[in-house]
């Protein structure tokens, strides 16, 4: 189950950030397909990155009930004698921002920069596009342990997300992505599209090419996402993914020396759960007096487990930890993110990312908790009690550490409405062959998804990388060499094609 972490905003705010968009279109240098670029509404940007926008239907099957503004951002291609045309990336999510995404690595796609204009966009209920709250937080109060309060404080959380999103949240989702995505091809004079998915991207990059095969062009998905399994199951899938990636993490670390758990690695993960344990029943206290639980620790070990480069910072973090209940060193992997932004003209709700994550991930999904016709406060809280201890055995199989956390999503979109399930029936759309990246030692997209969605799509080359962390083309030279080789020469190889694993 993909995920990302940035961080609100207000009714008013909103109309504030639309003003700041409703603007961007003053600025000259009209695009081949009439779009004019001016400034961005980020406050850093790289030189020569230029923002614009257009209107798309909130209902693309009722164009008649408005409008929703999506941004878009664009650095021209670095070689324009040799200009193959626009490439629109997406970076993941549900909830990632592709104009800020752009702007705070624009060297990640260098290679591609030279012959594509790169282009990305904040999908409708994300960043600069109509972003979708909470009203500050996607929590909802505590409730204890008692089911029936559980349910009510998740209705309650819906509630407070309708109030604070405004019109666009019923619209919000992959199928509607997806014809906004087409609209976007369009306006920048574009016969297909070609496009790189990364995470979430590869869910909505698989969405477009069943909706519009004709128009699809060189695709590229890597770090797969599953199109066939409901919430639930993806949840348990993450676990092991997480847990797969940890058990790699503590084999690295037990030839590390100064390992704080050692050699031995069936042990070492034993005493990771006994942290994770330890800091729920008595959390650890950082600097500024705050605290820091087992189920933080857990955060920010996973975030950590996503790239392999992160490793060695984890396993100092754990050791001051272990050895000195300093969490300061975990709270720099898991802390604040650097997306977060507050105040000012066309700030971006704090809790923007969460709240589109959990409106998406229930948009694309049919299942729903729901309880028996009639059934009272009490018999309610007993359904709901039935199925968390009907799962949890199978959670904690799956992982002690991550498991527990992971069950949660079970009653993820609890208080919405059901979703579609036009990406379940997603089978041989009869779009032009594509290449997928799947990494064996993924945390958040497992590799078996990767092979689930080739079968899906029917038109599908897999790149194996024997590698660690979430997704291949930044990891390695291999995933690139294939990636660029089909993207600007169209060189596509037949099966599955290895790439090893790199230090």
């Amino acid at each position: 189950m993909p995920r990302i972490r940035i961080r609100p905003r207000t009714a008013a705010a909103a109309t504030a950030c639309a003003l700041v968009l409703a603007g961007l279109g003053a600025a000259p240098a009209p695009a081949p397909g009439g779009l004019r670029w001016g400034e961005c509404p980020e406050p850093d940007v790289p030189a020569g990155m230029r923002c614009a926008s257009i209107d798309v239907p909130l209902d693309h099957a009722a164009p008649g009930k408005g409008s929703v503004r999506i941004a878009l951002g664009r650095i021209p291609a670095a070689d324009p004698e040799r200009r193959l045309g626009s490439l629109v990336l997406n970076y993941g999510g549900p909830g990632a921002p592709g104009i800020a995404s752009l702007a705070a690595d624009p060297k990640a796609f260098a290679d591609l920069g030279e012959r594509y204009d790169l282009v990305v966009f904040d999908p409708r209920g994300v960043g600069h596009s109509e972003p979708v709250s909470c009203g500050g937080s996607h929590e909802g109060e505590e409730a204890g342990q008692d089911a029936a309060a559980q349910l009510d404080a998740l209705r309650a959380v819906v509630r407070r997300c309708e109030l604070a999103s405004g019109p666009v949240l019923p619209y919000i989702g992959t199928v509607n992505v997806s014809r906004d995505m087409d609209r976007i091809r369009q306006a920048l004079g574009e016969d297909k599209l070609d496009f790189l998915g990364s995470s979430y991207g590869t869910r909505l990059g698989a969405v477009y090419a069943a909706q519009f095969p004709d128009k699809t062009g060189r695709m590229v998905l890597d770090g797969v996402d599953t199109l066939t399994e409901p919430l639930a199951e993806q949840a348990l899938v993450s676990a092991r993914g997480r847990q797969r990636a940890l058990d790699n993490f503590l084999a690295w670390c037990a030839h590390r020396p100064g390992c704080v758990y050692g050699t031995n690695t069936r042990s070492a993960k034993e005493e990771v759960a006994a942290f994770v344990e330890r800091l729920d029943k008595v959390p650890l206290i950082g600097h500024d007096g705050s605290y820091f639980t087992g189920q933080d620790a857990v955060g920010a070990i996973g975030a950590a487990l996503y790239s392999r480069s992160t490793w060695p910072a984890l396993a100092d973090a754990l050791a001051l930890a272990e050895q000195h209940r300093d969490p300061a060193g975990l709270l720099q992997l898991g802390g604040p993110d650097g997306q977060h932004r507050s105040g000012g003209p066309g700030a971006v709700p704090g809790d923007n990312a969460e709240a589109a994550l959990a409106a998406v991930n229930c948009a694309d999904d049919p299942d729903r908790f729901t309880a028996k016709a009639k059934s009272s406060p009490a018999a309610i809280a007993k359904e709901l009690r039935d199925l968390q201890e009907a799962l949890r055995g199978e959670f904690l199989k799956a992982s002690k550490i991550f498991g527990p956390n992971q069950l949660l999503t079970v009653l993820a979109c609890y208080g919405r409405p059901a979703g579609t399930d036009f990406i379940r029936r997603i089978d041989h759309p009869g779009a032009p062959r594509m290449l997928l990246v799947g990494t064996r030692g993924d945390p958040a997209t497992p590799y078996e998804w990767t092979e689930e969605t080739a079968k899906r799509l029917g038109s599908a080359v897999i790149v194996d990388f024997k590698g660690d962390g979430h997704t291949g083309y930044s990891a390695s030279r291999c995933v690139r060499e294939y990636v660029d080789g089909f993207l600007i020469d169209g060189r596509l190889p037949s099966g599955t094609r290895s790439c090893p694993a790199e230090e």
